[in-house]
């Protein structure tokens, strides 16, 4: 593996954390994930395909490649195992962020300053446990919001709200058009970068770029309590984001996943 981790991103805590029976997965997942030089962002128990256990993950820049998910089923498989925490057979499945990440970390509501983002929480504020709009940035142990609903009074447009990100049940960003946009360039950078390519030469008129890592969502390892076997085969990212952005638009997409 090729990775030179940044021991303080890499054991910056999460501040959004999973409940119950996920939790039990995490605490066992988390330390062997940092010991690779990865980051958990966040394990979900899901009922597809009978059970599936759900570790997503990415490395320090925020990226994961599919080789990547590879390692981490191999070396988590024998460790869950062990442990045993799920008390009937399941499927493991190693994912990426994505686009429409999950927001975990501090640092997470910093990077993403500018975009569309979704959260609930467990304690009301202002009597109000949802929120949607963009975010602006961190202060102190809060994240800053601009909130944006079209179904909401004129007395709430555009109001700005303060939330703790410890009282936060979920965050995660919003799928736009915009987002998709920015990962796609950033994806091409990153070809251009292997490649040895230099960058071309941006526009003077065109206004700043957000930094945004690329969706590098994949899918590798699985368990059905005894036998695991590596899934080589992943989505195509780009023909996905697409097609999760159109059915946002036309209201068939279920952003609360």
């Amino acid at each position: 593996m090729n990775l030179s981790p940044d021991t303080k991103n890499i054991s910056e805590p999460r501040l959004i954390a999973e409940p119950g029976l996920a939790a039990r997965v995490s605490a066992i997942a988390e330390p062997v994930i940092e010991g690779m030089g990865f980051r958990l962002v966040r394990v979900r128990i899901l009922a597809a395909e009978g059970c599936t256990v759900q570790v997503m993950a990415e490395r320090p820049d925020g990226t994961l490649t599919i080789e990547d998910c590879e390692e981490i089923s191999y070396a988590l498989s024998p460790v869950l195992d062990v442990a045993d925490p799920v008390d009937r057979a399941y499927r493991l499945e190693i994912s990426s962020p994505g686009i429409d990440r999950p927001l975990v970390r501090r640092s997470d509501f910093e990077k993403h300053a500018g975009y569309l983002a979704k959260i609930e929480m467990n304690v009301p504020a202002e009597g109000r446990k949802r929120f949607r709009g963009i975010l602006l940035g961190v202060e102190g142990a809060a994240a800053r919001i601009r909130f944006e609903d079209t179904k909401a009074g004129k007395a709430d447009e555009n109001k700005e709200f303060l939330l703790p990100i410890e009282d936060m049940a979920e965050a995660k960003l919003v799928l736009t058009d915009d987002l998709i946009a920015e990962a796609l360039r950033k994806g091409k950078a990153a070809e251009r970068e292997a490649r040895g390519e230099a960058e071309p030469k941006s526009d003077p008129k065109a206004g700043p770029k957000r930094d945004y890592a690329p969706k590098a969502k994949a899918k590798a390892g699985s368990a059905d309590g005894s036998k695991k076997k590596s899934d080589r085969t992943a989505p195509r990212p780009k023909q996905a984001q697409l097609d999760r952005a159109k059915q946002a638009r036309s209201g068939d997409y279920d952003e609360g996943e």
